[in-house]
C-alpha cells in the first residue's frame, strides 16, 4: 500500500493503516460503514495526536485494536443468536410432543433427572411425564404459546412464556392461561435438555380455580 499524507501534519500514513482501510473497503461492499471505520472516526483526535507526537508504537497498537475489535465483538452475539434459534426449535418440539402425545420426542427432550412442578404443586419426574402421556392421563387439545423470552447463563437457558391450554391432566381440567418457566442445560454431548419446569395458573381477581 502506498503511503498517504496525514492531514495537517506533513507526516505519512504507514502500511500499519492497511487493516483499517481494508475494513473500510469491506464495509463499503454492503453500503454500510464498517465497525473499524466508525471507530476510526471516533478516535481520530487520539490517532492524530499520536501521529504528531511521533509515538509510532502507540499508534500501531491503537490501530491493531481497531482491526481486531470487530472480529471478536461479533462472536458472542452470533453464538447467542444460534442458541436462541435452537431453544426456539426445542420449545416448539415440546409443544407438538404434548399435543400429539409423542412419547419418543418428549423422551429426547427431557433430561434423566428432570423434575417438573404442575400448577397445583404436584412434582413429576421424567418417567411420570412419559407415563401420563402414554396412558392419556395428560391430554391437551390446545396449547398456544406467546410472549416467550429466553435468557442464557453459560450452558443454562431459562425460558419464560405465556400459554393458553385446553385439556385434562392428573390435576383435572387444565383450561385457562398459564405462565411457565422451563430450564435447559447443555450436556457434555452439546445437546440442550430440559431439567426443570414449573407452571402457574393466571387467575382473574377473585377466581379460586
Amino acid at each position: 500500500m502506498l503511503e498517504r499524507d496525514w492531514p495537517q501534519s506533513g507526516k505519512r500514513i504507514r502500511p500499519q493503516m492497511t487493516c483499517v482501510l481494508i475494513a473500510v473497503d469491506r464495509g463499503s461492499e454492503s453500503g454500510l460503514l464498517s465497525e473499524a471505520f466508525v471507530e476510526l472516526f471516533r478516535m481520530k483526535k487520539t490517532l492524530l495526536a499520536l501521529a504528531l507526537s511521533g509515538s509510532r508504537g502507540l499508534l500501531i497498537a491503537a490501530l491493531a485494536m481497531l482491526c481486531l475489535a470487530p472480529l471478536y465483538a461479533g462472536e458472542p452475539k452470533q453464538h447467542k443468536h444460534d442458541g436462541r434459534h435452537q431453544i426456539d426449535q426445542l420449545e416448539e418440539a415440546w409443544r407438538l410432543a404434548v399435543l400429539k402425545s409423542d412419547i419418543n420426542s418428549m423422551a429426547s427432550l427431557l433430561a434423566d433427572d428432570f423434575m417438573g412442578i404442575t400448577p397445583n404443586g404436584t412434582m413429576q419426574t421424567r418417567d411420570q411425564i412419559l407415563d401420563n402421556l402414554r396412558s392419556g392421563r395428560t391430554h391437551l387439545t390446545a396449547l398456544d404459546v406467546s410472549d416467550q423470552k429466553v435468557r442464557f447463563y453459560g450452558k443454562t437457558a431459562v425460558v419464560t412464556s405465556f400459554a393458553h391450554m385446553e385439556g385434562t391432566t392428573l390435576d383435572g381440567e387444565m383450561d385457562g392461561n398459564f405462565r411457565y418457566t422451563r430450564v435447559y442445560v447443555k450436556n457434555p454431548a452439546g445437546e440442550w435438555k430440559i431439567v426443570s419446569f414449573e407452571a402457574s395458573r393466571i387467575r382473574k381477581p377473585g377466581q379460586r380455580h
